[in-house]
């Protein structure tokens, strides 16, 4: 094989490494984003409920309060009903009591109601603070893995950036740039001639391009992309004996 061309080869694959590297880098941060965000979410669902139960108890107690202030006019008007001279009077009295008294139902069904509502709450905060316990758990776990998986990442980046730096330093000038130039067009300067097409755009090449490619003895462009294109030889499946 033509040696610059083994040379730009082995750029582009360290070229294709570190770019899949450094893309799956800067995933990291929105991967870990995405597990705060949850933790977040269910968090916020935890403050919610246990909200719903403060202002459910809260309002219970202005009930009961409410109440004691009923029952306490109910005895007054009780304690008044003795003193009343007339029977108009005394008419008039017990339609104050019996109101008073619609009232206390009512107050007493809705205190009852919201009882049964603060002890479904309850429950409820009970069970999201253990589900909220576990998946802060296992945020924290997965947050470690991806703060390691980014420093391996790092390093990795550095590596293949320092690997592919060191390829180019080895070729020609000219060689050089011809990669930087179509890299910078294409996004890949270098594509494998497969089944006699472009293995990057797909175009199928002249039969006699296609031959001399499989020589890798010079540095052919595709005629529609203008990636540098080489050959490799294709190793035969072997069957397996029955």
């Amino acid at each position: 094989m033509n040696p610059v061309l083994e040379k730009l080869i082995r750029l582009q694959r360290a070229e294709s490494d570190w770019r899949h590297a450094e893309a799956a880098r800067v995933e990291v941060p929105r991967r870990k984003a995405a597990v705060e965000a949850e933790l977040a979410r269910q968090r916020g669902q935890l403050d919610a409920t246990r909200t719903a139960l403060e202002a459910s108890t809260r309002t219970r107690r202005k009930q009961e309060a409410e109440l004691l202030d009923l029952e306490g006019k109910r005895s007054r008007y009780k304690g008044q009903l003795m003193e009343v001279k007339t029977n108009k009077e005394y008419t008039a009295m017990l339609h104050e009591i019996e109101a008073v008294e619609r009232e206390i139902r009512a107050r007493e069904d809705h205190i009852l109601e919201e009882m049964e509502k603060s002890e479904g709450l309850a429950a409820e905060v009970k069970r999201e603070e253990g589900s909220f316990k576990v998946a802060e758990q296992q945020a924290r776990a997965q947050l470690g893995v991806l703060d390691e998986e980014v420093r391996d990442l790092e390093a990795q980046v550095q590596r293949l950036a320092a690997e592919r730096e060191a390829v180019a330093a080895t070729l020609p000038e000219e060689a050089r740039e011809l990669f930087q130039r179509v890299a910078n067009f294409r996004g890949s300067a270098v594509a494998e001639a497969v089944d006699g097409m472009c293995g990057a755009c797909h175009l199928k090449l002249r039969l006699q391009v296609f031959s001399d490619l499989k020589r890798n003895q010079d540095i052919a462009q595709c005629p529609a992309c203008n990636r540098i294109l080489y050959y490799e030889a294709q190793v035969p499946l072997v069957s397996p004996e029955p």
